[in-house]
């Protein structure tokens, strides 16, 4: 907790998402406009969530769908490359996600300078993408090879995806801090933007009380009272959107809005 608190510099803090458009290899993917119009976007919405005053941000490849449970080399290097272009603009924490690849997350970590990595490293489900099954140990065996310091969060219910096991969501977090060395642990909604429940995340806080444990989905201004009550953070992407739309750019005033609303709750 020490660690996670030192990272962010202030209590409960608000790590909010900036999407990258669908990268080359992707189906969605806009070959007429390049990476330029990726870089802009992503430009555009790291500006908006900092002087929107959020406390961190983290990069995701949100556009890629249908997402990989391995990375392909053009997405990539595409989301490396766009991170390092939008760089010089970052003045918070940032963190990174390749959905949904744990060592391709690392080795983005590294190669961007990332402090932490939010990423599903355990367990096994019945998802979107068909039978997932993560790889903790070759994941962090990555990051010890090179000497990566990145805090790891752990997402242990996974979007678009159910457990394959019956362990309850409780023992699933003890277990992925003590036997697969989660720095945090992340509790999700059925699916990107939707809330997470606050029955799950007291569950996983009970059982974990030493341990930062992060809202993960559908954190908005009338539930983030609610949901700060549990949980150490909240991390926090589609209600900064334009109109509540995860495809959309983030807007700037919504951005302003709830950090003020969580100003008052901190």
């Amino acid at each position: 907790m020490e660690e996670f608190l030192r990272l962010f510099g202030v209590a409960k803090p608000i790590i909010a998402m900036a999407h990258l458009p669908p990268l080359p290899g992707s189906p969605l993917y806009d070959a007429g406009a390049r990476m330029e119009r990726i870089i802009e976007a992503v430009g555009a919405d790291v500006n908006a969530l900092q002087s929107g005053g959020v406390d961190a941000l983290m990069f995701g490849n949100e556009g890629d769908r249908p997402y990989l449970t391995r990375a392909e080399p053009a997405s990539l290097t595409a989301m490396a490359v766009a991170i390092a272009e939008v760089r010089h603009r970052v003045t918070v924490p940032f963190g990174v996600n390749y959905l949904w690849d744990p060592l391709a997350s690392i080795a983005l970590a590294h190669a961007t300078g990332a402090s932490f990595v939010r990423e599903v490293f355990t367990g096994a489900y019945d998802s979107d993408m068909g039978l997932w099954e993560p790889d903790a140990a070759s994941a962090l065996r990555l990051k010890a090879a090179l000497g990566e310091r990145c805090l790891l969060f752990y997402n242990i219910n996974a979007e678009f995806a159910a457990p394959l096991g019956r362990r309850s969501l409780a023992a699933r977090a003890r277990s992925a801090v003590f036997a697969s060395l989660a720095d945090a642990i992340c509790v999700s909604g059925p699916m990107t933007g939707q809330a997470v429940d606050l029955a799950d995340l007291l569950e996983v806080k009970e059982a974990l009380p030493d341990t930062p444990v992060i809202a993960n989905t559908g954190v908005r201004s009338e539930n983030v009272e609610a949901i700060l009550a549990v949980a150490d953070a909240a991390i926090v992407g589609t209600s900064l959107k334009r109109d509540g739309v995860t495809w959309n750019p983030v807007d700037r005033d919504r951005v302003e809005r709830f950090m003020e609303r969580v100003a008052t709750l901190r």
